[in-house]
């Protein structure tokens, strides 16, 4: 009678799992930061699609008058988990995962200047981003089936007090937040310290690359907007814990003092987002011009002038609460206001364009849908500045639009730019030029087929945060396009998704400079050692790799 033994893994398998949990355990305790600013992006991608997927359930659910597909309560759960997520999981990680990995490499650095301070950033970042999708699980407590929470991702009170949210969904949002910004704080004092102590030989503050000056500033932003923040979650805390009362109008404290705190972060936090998308496009529009980028000064200036200016404009977001006369004229100045250095930045990079050598590859056409969609954002932001015109439209679907063609219109479209142009120097590959274009077009037609016809609505009186509405408001239609524009969105993600995944197992060699490209991060190989450079390059201007590549043409590309 035979007996059946289970085969022994063989010596070849079980090496291979032993060689797979070393280079596991390598990722899990590195302090490289180029591994770091990986591990942010790819943290942030993740969470990308976990926030789609909740706008996709709410946009089924507004497709058409009188739906129930999701239940009222999940609704406000999908909201407030989205814009969560897309603001302080998405936003923020990806963007100072690109400032992880590039600016020592721009700069001529080894590394960050504290890598164990850089580690503990990124690992606080994402437990705070575990915590807050831990609510669906323990969000009731020990006693319930758990849920997520439902206060928006502004947590207006008293929303967030025990009356109206009881179980500790609320608490895991604020927890969430609170220590996903204890990371974030981290990493820009990692930032600001490295980029001002750590230059490269000849690497002076005029010839920094502009994706560092945006760095450098978003970081002391950062600085300041954060801990007023953390502030107001740990008077939240207390108020739900303790019996405070800071934010409970019935006690004598004050609702509207949430909204200060809040926004004193939430509004400079727009340009926390954006202004690393405008650094990407400033490094991106030259070399795809074949041109300097025009007036590097005035971009550099207005890239600072927006951490003072973006501090004055917070409480435009609260003209409807009745802060009186003076200080809603005060706000609207300000807003509009900051519409001029946002203006320079455009006309500096159509100045660049304009008389070049356009090579539209993928990372250029990222950058040109860009331009278009944040000059829309940008118009429909000045509207709003206005405080009548803002009264009749605020809380409607008129500011959701706005706000997605900032943040997705403007920001994520030069996310996928910087994808596409540093993806070579990360991986060693370029990824698919065919796959890319489709990627784009589909994301383009998707976007705008959403967020163009979303304007509509809102201008007919549709408000934000609503589940259903019935058939005799005119707004059917325009929410039906705007959810057929959500699958080709989907599309392109997905397309996005299949180019990395070939890339990486069989793109073309990239080679160390695909781009023929002009700062630092192209002088090193492709994927750059742990050490960055072998010799670490003296800078001697504003385009130190054309100086290497042409030393006999020092006035290089034509202005």
């Amino acid at each position: 009678m035979s007996v059946l033994v289970p085969a022994m893994s063989s010596p070849e398998a079980a090496g291979g799992r032993r060689a797979l949990l070393e280079r596991l355990h390598d990722w899990v305790v590195t302090v490289d930061h180029k591994r770091l600013g990986i591990m942010y992006v790819a943290s942030g991608l993740v969470f990308f699609v976990i926030a789609g997927s909740e706008a996709t359930a709410m946009r089924i659910q507004l497709a058409w008058s009188g739906l129930h597909v999701i239940s009222p309560e999940t609704f406000n759960r999908l909201f407030t988990m989205h814009g969560t997520s897309m603001v302080f999981l998405v936003g923020i990680p990806i963007v100072f995962g690109f400032g992880n990995y590039l600016v020592p490499l721009m700069i001529g650095a080894r590394d960050l200047d504290f890598p164990r301070l850089n580690a503990f950033g990124f690992w606080v970042f994402l437990f705070g981003g575990i915590l807050l999708h831990g609510s669906v699980i323990g969000g009731d407590g020990l006693y319930g089936a758990g849920s997520a929470p439902a206060i928006g991702w502004f947590a207006y009170a008293p929303l967030t007090g025990r009356a109206f949210t009881p179980g500790n969904a609320t608490d895991y949002w604020n927890l969430a937040v609170l220590v996903a910004g204890f990371g974030t704080i981290a990493t820009a004092v990692n930032l600001v310290t490295t980029i001002l102590v750590m230059r490269g030989p000849g690497m002076t503050l005029p010839r920094m690359p502009v994706f560092v000056w945006v760095m450098l500033t978003v970081s002391a932003m950062t600085l300041i907007i954060l801990p007023p923040l953390s502030a107001a979650q740990i008077m939240l805390l207390l108020d739900r814990f303790l019996g405070a009362h800071f934010f409970d109008t019935q006690a004598g404290g004050s609702a509207v003092m949430w909204q200060h705190f809040f926004w004193f972060f939430g509004h400079p936090e727009v340009y926390v987002l954006m202004l690393p998308g405008f650094g990407f496009v400033s490094e991106i529009l030259p070399v795809f011009s074949r041109k300097v980028l025009f007036g590097y000064p005035v971009i550099v200036a207005a890239t600072v002038s927006f951490l003072v200016v973006s501090l004055a404009t917070w409480a435009h977001h609260m003209f409807a609460v009745g802060m009186g006369g003076p200080l809603n004229a005060f706000f609207a100045v300000s807003t509009m206001l900051i519409a001029v250095p946002t203006g320079i930045k455009l006309f500096n990079w159509l100045g660049t364009m304009y008389g070049g050598k356009l090579d539209f590859k993928t990372p250029m056409l990222f950058c040109c849908a860009f331009l278009f969609q944040f000059l829309c954002a940008g118009l429909t932001g000045v509207m709003l500045s206005v405080a009548p015109f803002d009264w009749q439209l605020t809380d409607s679907y008129f500011v959701v639009a706005h706000f997605h063609f900032v943040l997705f219109g403007a920001l994520v479209f030069t996310i996928f730019g910087a994808i596409y142009y540093w993806f070579p120097k990360v991986t060693g590959r370029m990824l698919s030029e065919r796959l890319g274009r489709w990627h784009f077009w589909l994301l383009v037609i998707g976007f705008n087929l959403t967020f163009v016809t979303m304007h509509i609505p809102g201008f007919l009186g549709m408000p934000r945060r609503i589940y259903t509405y019935q058939a005799d408001r005119g707004w059917e239609i325009w929410n039906l396009v705007t959810t057929l524009g959500v699958p080709l969105q989907i599309l392109a993600i997905l397309l996005f998704v299949v180019n990395v995944i070939l890339s990486l197992r069989r793109g073309q060699r990239a080679g160390d400079d695909p781009w023929d490209a002009w700062t630092l991060e192209w002088a090193t190989t492709s994927p750059p050692p742990p050490y960055n450079f072998e010799t670490v390059p003296v800078t001697t201007s504003r385009r130190p790799l054309w100086d290497l590549k042409h030393p006999d043409d020092p006035d290089g590309p034509h202005e």
